[in-house]
């Protein structure tokens, strides 16, 4: 289960993302840099214990508008093999020591994982609490089959998501820009029409509101 350890990180997240976010595709700030909040999200474990898993919402406000962004994050003790163009940047952790934080769209283990939620055979866990589970993110997966988590040939950034595609055909798309939906969640609905497997999360907006939008979606 998620140990979260009550310590100092250096650089922050937060500032590591600052000076990433521009960089992305997705990114839809303004000139200057980006003005950031923690908003929400949900940690997935390693079952090797490994890697840290984090899908972090963060908001912007250096907009015209305030925007919620998803960033699927994992931490690791190591840098992966490979992984170059996706390091965020690296930390120092105050229980752990150095952590080499990856956009977890490019990480094997966390794809894994975001499968597993959407199967039922993993449990979203709360963000900031240890050893608890977050009951408000919501998942299924409909159809007959397994799903290849071989997803690693190819990544591809569309506007407003992180599409991969696997060996088999199937399509793991990650909604980075997050879209709020009604409260009667007719929203998700639609968002999630035509797939074969979801996850719906929770964040806070601005003014401290609760509101949700879907996570992922899977297709074949």
């Amino acid at each position: 289960m998620s140990v979260i350890h009550r310590t100092t990180i250096t650089p922050t997240k937060l500032e590591l993302l600052t000076s990433w976010l521009p960089s992305r595709p997705w990114y839809g700030g303004g000139p200057g840099s980006p003005k950031l909040a923690k908003a929400g999200g949900f940690r997935l474990d390693d079952p090797r214990g490994e890697v840290g898993i984090e899908f972090m919402v963060v908001t912007d406000s250096a907009g015209p508008a305030p925007a919620s962004y998803l960033i699927p994050f994992t931490y690791r003790g190591a840098p992966l093999d490979g992984a170059e163009h996706a390091l965020v940047g690296t930390m120092e952790h105050g229980v752990l020591g150095p952590r080499w934080a990856y956009d977890g769209c490019h990480d094997p283990v966390l794809v894994a994982q975001l499968l597993a939620l959407m199967e039922g055979r993993a449990q979203a866990q709360a963000q900031s609490v240890s050893d608890t589970p977050d009951r408000e993110v919501s998942h299924s997966r409909s159809g007959e089959g397994t799903v290849s988590a071989d997803f690693s040939p190819t990544v591809a950034d569309a506007q407003e998501s992180t599409e991969l595609t696997a060996s088999d055909g199937a399509v793991l798309r990650v909604h980075r820009v997050l879209q709020p939906t009604a409260d009667d969640g007719s929203g998700a609905e639609a968002a999630t029409t035509g797939t074969i497997g979801h996850v719906i999360g929770h964040w806070s907006l601005p003014d401290g509101a609760r509101t949700r939008g879907v996570f992922a979606t899977l297709r074949r």
